[in-house]
């Protein structure tokens, strides 16, 4: 579980461990990870930058070897990036926010597929967003982030055929937690927790059913007709 110290990261990663999940914790801040690690049984930290090269090989060895099995991997860290119209933006912050939504969510792929591939299959789970398909204005960075999460969720189902790997597309709208709040303004919201119980019931399919795309969002909220 990637961006496991906080928001939807940590209730996926506690609804997990209360379904009897392993679960090893990504993220950045070794503090954050322990608080989310108290809730779950069998929980591993592993501080790691996502973004970088190195630091996922390394954390994907010690997962790997951890319990000698990686079924479940959930990308789900991401940043919100710069808001503003396109012109706006500063190119940095824009590398930035490509940084962690897709070269880590690549990089993290990377690592399990190649294991999956080599131990029977597993499962992939990327968090993406209903605004790489609907965005809202003003937050270009974030939403072409994921719209190319959703691309990538697409090539890896496709590549993973052969040796038994599925993934799938989460769409969230409008789950309150702190990043999501920040661009929903006075729209619907609903519990994050029904969200949480969402993944695990997909990540508990069995391993010949494929879940290639979901989306989930607060009841009434302007997604469908806006853009």
């Amino acid at each position: 579980m990637t961006g496991a110290g906080g928001g939807l990261g940590r209730m996926f990663a506690q609804a997990l461990g209360r379904d009897g999940w392993a679960v090893a914790l990504l993220g950045r801040t070794r503090e954050t990870l322990e608080e989310t690690a108290a809730e779950i049984d069998d929980a591993l930290v592993v501080v790691c930058d996502i973004a970088d090269e190195d630091s996922v090989a390394e954390a994907f060895a010690e997962i790997t070897g951890w319990h000698g099995r990686l079924d479940l991997l959930v990308n789900n860290a991401g940043v919100p990036g710069p808001t503003g119209e396109l012109h706006t933006i500063d190119p940095a912050e824009w590398r930035r926010t490509f940084e962690t939504n897709i070269t880590g969510t690549f990089l993290c792929t990377q690592q399990a597929f190649a294991w999956m591939a080599d131990n029977g299959g597993g499962r992939i789970i990327n968090n993406g967003s209903i605004a790489g398909h609907s965005p809202r204005p003003g937050v270009g960075a974030y939403a072409a982030s994921k719209a190319a999460v959703a691309s990538l969720t697409v090539s890896t189902a496709l590549d993973g055929r052969p040796y038994g790997i599925t993934a799938t597309e989460l769409d969230i709208g409008n789950a309150r937690t702190a990043l999501l709040g920040s661009f929903t303004g006075s729209e619907p919201m609903f519990d994050a927790a029904e969200a949480a119980r969402l993944l695990v019931a997909v990540a508990a399919m069995p391993a010949d059913v494929s879940v290639d795309q979901v989306t989930v969002t607060a009841a009434g909220m302007p997604y469908l007709g806006r853009g």
